[in-house]
C-alpha cells in the first residue's frame, strides 16, 4: 500500500538527487520502506546508479518526462509498491515544469487513494539573482523562464546548498523569494550540513496541500528553454589499473575548460566512475562553478564510466566534444546518446 508519494522538482544541478539519497537513508533508518523514481530524456543515468541499493528499489523512467508519459509514471509507482515500497520519492527531469497541472492534480483525480506530499521545488541559490534579472547570466532567457515557473508553482520552495551561504546571503535569498511569492512557504536545505532536513521529512510525510498552485505556461518558451540544451548520456570502459579519482578530475576539468572557450552554460554535468571496488562521482553545475569530485558508496562492477551532460550547446557540438575528450583519455565508449529534448506534450493538463 502506498502511504506517501513525494515529488521533488527543481532545475538541473539544484541538488535533487543528493536530497533523494539522504531522504531514503534517513527514512530507512526509521524502518520505512522507500522507493525512488528517476526520470530523464534518455537511459543510463548516473542518478539511478547513485540511488540503487539505498531504498527498496529504484525505477528509471527514461525517454520522456513524467508529464509526457503519465501512464509510465504510474507503472513505475505501482511496480515499486509491489516491491514493498510504502513511501515513494520521485525526481522529475530537471528542465521540467508545469508539474502541478500535469502530474500532481491528475494524480489527485485519478488516484484519490494515494497520499500526495506538497510539491517541493529546490533552487540553487547561485541561480536566484539570474532568474529575476538581478545579475547578468549566460543562461538562455527561456531556460531562466523554466526556473521561474518551477518556483511559482511550488507548494514549498527550498533554497538548496544552504551550507554555501553566509547569513547575509541567506537573508538576501529569502527576502527575494518572499517578495516574489508572499505567503508561500520557503525554507533552506543542505544535504551536506543537514540544515532543514528533519523539518522537511516531517513536513512531506504529514502535510497534504499538494498541487495548490497552477500557473499559466507559454509552451513555446518552455519548449525552447529545454531545446537550448544538448543532452548527452554515455557509458564507457576504463582500464582497471587506472587512478580513478585523478582520471575523473582530469576528464571533467578538461571538459570544463573546453566549454568555457565557447561560453556554453552548464545545466549539469555528472559522471560516475567505478574502478576496483571504489567509486567516485563528479559534478559541475554551472559554467562559472567548480568541478567537484567525491567518493561515494561503491556498487558492483569495475572499470565503468557513466557520463551525463546537459550543456547549452547543440547536440552535435556536445557529442563531438565528448567523443574527442574520451579518445584523448583512451576511454573506450560503449554507448552514447545525444539529443535535443522535443516539445513537451503532457498526457493530461489541468487548468
Amino acid at each position: 500500500m502506498l502511504h506517501k508519494l513525494i515529488l521533488v522538482g527543481g532545475f538541473l544541478g539544484s541538488g535533487k538527487t543528493t536530497l533523494l539519497a539522504e531522504a531514503a537513508r534517513r527514512l530507512a533508518k526509521q524502518g520505512k520502506s522507500v522507493g525512488l523514481i528517476t526520470n530523464d530524456q534518455a537511459p543510463e543515468l548516473v542518478d539511478t546508479l547513485l540511488l540503487t541499493g539505498i531504498g527498496n528499489g529504484v525505477s528509471e523512467l527514461a525517454g520522456s518526462c513524467f508529464c509526457c508519459n503519465f501512464n509510465g509514471f504510474i507503472d513505475s509507482i505501482q511496480s515499486l509498491v509491489k516491491q514493498g515500497a510504502e513511501i515513494i520519492i520521485a525526481e522529475p527531469v530537471g528542465s521540467c515544469t508545469d508539474l502541478s497541472a500535469t502530474i500532481v492534480n491528475p494524480l489527485k483525480k485519478f488516484h484519490p487513494d494515494w497520499s500526495l506530499a506538497p510539491l517541493s521545488v529546490l533552487v540553487d541559490p547561485t541561480r536566484l539573482p539570474e532568474i529575476y534579472g538581478k545579475a547578468a547570466s549566460s543562461v538562455d532567457a527561456d531556460a531562466l523562464y523554466i526556473m521561474e515557473l518551477q518556483l511559482a508553482e511550488a507548494d514549498r520552495i527550498f533554497i538548496s546548498k544552504s551550507d554555501l551561504l553566509s547569513d547575509a546571503g541567506k537573508k538576501d535569498a529569502l527576502t527575494l523569494l518572499e517578495q516574489k511569492y508572499p505567503g508561500k512557504k520557503i525554507g533552506f536545505l543542505s544535504s551536506k550540513s543537514g540544515e532543514g532536513l528533519d523539518a522537511w521529512f516531517v513536513e512531506v510525510q504529514s502535510a497534504a496541500d499538494a498541487g495548490t498552485t497552477i500557473v499559466p505556461v507559454d509552451y513555446d518558451r518552455y519548449a525552447h528553454g529545454e531545446a537550448v540544451l544538448g543532452w548527452l548520456n554515455a557509458t564507457a570502459k576504463v582500464a582497471s589499473n587506472t587512478d580513478g579519482e585523478k582520471l575523473l578530475t582530469d576528464l571533467l576539468t578538461a571538459f570544463h575548460a573546453e566549454i568555457k572557450k565557447t561560453n556554453s552554460e552548464v545545466g549539469h554535468v555528472k559522471a560516475l566512475l567505478n574502478i576496483g571496488g571504489r567509486e567516485w562521482v563528479g559534478n559541475l553545475t554551472s559554467l562559472q562553478g567548480n568541478v567537484d569530485i567525491r567518493d561515494t558508496e561503491p556498487k558492483s562492477g569495475s572499470g565503468v564510466l557513466v557520463l551525463n551532460a546537459r550543456v547549452q550547446t547543440s547536440p552535435e557540438a556536445l557529442e563531438t566534444l565528448v567523443r574527442t575528450l574520451l579518445g584523448t583519455f583512451n576511454i573506450s565508449i560503449d554507448s552514447l546518446r545525444c539529443l535535443m529534448p522535443g516539445r513537451p506534450v503532457p498526457t493530461h493538463r489541468f487548468s
